[in-house]
């Protein structure tokens, strides 16, 4: 039988996962391309040999997504593979249309033919959006967990910019080696607040590799914890499966793809926020959750704000700076600096917009809605160049730097600036202590 012809749509990541899953060594199908989007100049670029495998020599190309329906045309394409996520359900449906017009199979794979077994107890954190404070929580049941003295290995969902075969295992245990592995700022977002709390965390482009290696890690390894990435599913199968939902955005848990996978599959939902979102908001995901996975164990929390220094914000006028990915195909409007500058009594919040220059005035052109906030965009050296002159650039008395890394270690700020804190807390019971009680007892640890 004739091997079907495939494209797997995505964003330099699931995408590779997928194909290293259910495509690489398999004879029955011939992954023609890959196509990107949402992640800035990756097209153009090769899933290159070393990673791909046996059946594709010559690797395989990555083309911009707005090449799609010609590309189903001149490969005589099957199946399109649909493999990124935090998207609404109407844009999903949109790149089905084009796929579909094209004559071609439009596909979502599920878990069973993806998620990977670890012989160690896996629990997954994921969110039913970007910025609902994933990130929180999975440094709130670390730390529980190394309270219990056990050894946390975490996992993160993958963010691999560079160059992709020296990208295939990453293992960060110090923040040397966050220079090492020439991370972008997205991905020190990620990486630098677990390795400051000391424990290991591994990412990359192989997950089955990455797996392996994280279940014999040289420091221990007990239990591995995946840290989820925008709105996605594991990864790995999950003896615990956690999701965030955020009620400053309510409704979205139910309209975006995947995440209204993550709430379906939660053991225990999170609903974060409760002490800055309004009560009607708080009420409709209460409300979503008991309708799409009544079963599931509800945990109230708070992500309450602190800074380094208050002087810095209370009458000035500041500028915002906040976690890239949140404002941009996350969509927020609010993140951790407006919510310290408007705590700390900031006097104005100041628009950079007339001030960027290079691939941050592309970022804005890109994302017009991000509006008066500056995302904390680094994605190669040129933009990182370009977010400090742009920060430098800016009339403000101030800056608020929202994005959860020490961003004066990697760039020159000349103006005062102070740095945000966030931890999740938990409202009353049930708390992470009694579901990771019940957990480790069931599975026989610490």
């Amino acid at each position: 039988m004739a091997r079907k012809n495939v494209i797997i749509i995505g964003a330099a990541g699931r995408d590779f996962h997928n194909f290293n899953t259910c495509f690489r060594d398999n004879e029955d199908y011939r992954v023609k391309a890959f196509t990107a989007a949402q992640i800035p100049d990756i097209d153009g670029r090769k899933y290159p040999p070393g990673l791909a495998g046996s059946l594709y020599p010559e690797g395989i190309p990555i083309y911009a997504e707005e090449k799609l329906t010609g590309l189903i045309r001149d490969m005589d394409i099957d199946d399109c593979i649909f493999s990124y996520s935090d998207v609404p359900y109407s844009r999903v449906m949109a790149v089905s249309a084009v796929v579909n017009s094209a004559c071609a199979n439009f596909v979502l794979l599920g878990g069973k033919e993806t998620m990977l077994k670890s012989s160690k107890p896996v629990i997954a954190v994921g969110a039913v959006r970007t910025g609902s404070g994933k990130s929180q929580t999975s440094r709130r049941i670390i730390e529980i967990l190394m309270e219990h003295g056990l050894k946390v290995v975490a996992v993160r969902h993958p963010m691999p910019y560079g160059d992709l075969v020296a990208q295939k295992v990453q293992r960060f245990a110090t923040l040397k080696d966050l220079e090492k592995h020439k991370c972008t700022v997205e991905e020190m977002e990620e990486y630098e607040p677990h390795v400051v709390r000391g424990n290991v965390i591994y990412a990359g482009v192989d997950y089955e590799a990455i797996l392996r290696e994280a279940e014999k890690d040289p420091d221990g390894c007990d239990i591995i914890v995946w840290d989820g990435g925008n709105n996605d599913f594991p990864f790995y199968k999950p003896d615990l499966m956690v999701t965030v939902v955020d009620p400053h955005r309510p409704g979205h848990e139910l309209k975006y793809y995947p995440g209204e996978v993550t709430l379906r599959m939660a053991d225990v939902v999170v609903i974060n926020k409760i002490d800055s979102a309004d009560s009607g908001g708080i009420q409709t995901v209460r409300q979503n959750i008991e309708l799409v996975n009544p079963g599931a164990v509800v945990i109230d929390a708070a992500s309450p704000i602190q800074v380094e220094d208050q002087k810095v914000i209370r009458g000035k006028r500041v500028l915002v700076i906040e976690d890239g990915p949140t404002l941009t195909h996350g969509e927020m409007k609010i993140g951790a600096g407006v919510v310290a500058a408007r705590k700390f009594g900031a006097a104005e919040l100041v628009d950079p917009r007339p001030f960027t220059v290079g691939k941050m005035a592309s970022t804005f052109e890109t994302y017009p809605e991000i509006g008066v906030l500056l995302p904390a965009m680094g994605y190669d050296n040129e933009q990182l160049k370009d977010l400090e002159t742009t920060i430098n650039n800016t009339d403000c008395d101030s800056v608020v730097i929202g994005t959860p890394i020490d961003l004066t270690r990697i760039i020159q700020i000349n103006k005062p600036s102070t740095r945000v804190f966030y931890d999740l807390q938990e409202i009353g019971h049930p708390d992470f202590k009694d579901i990771l009680g019940d957990f480790l007892e069931k599975h026989q640890l610490g």
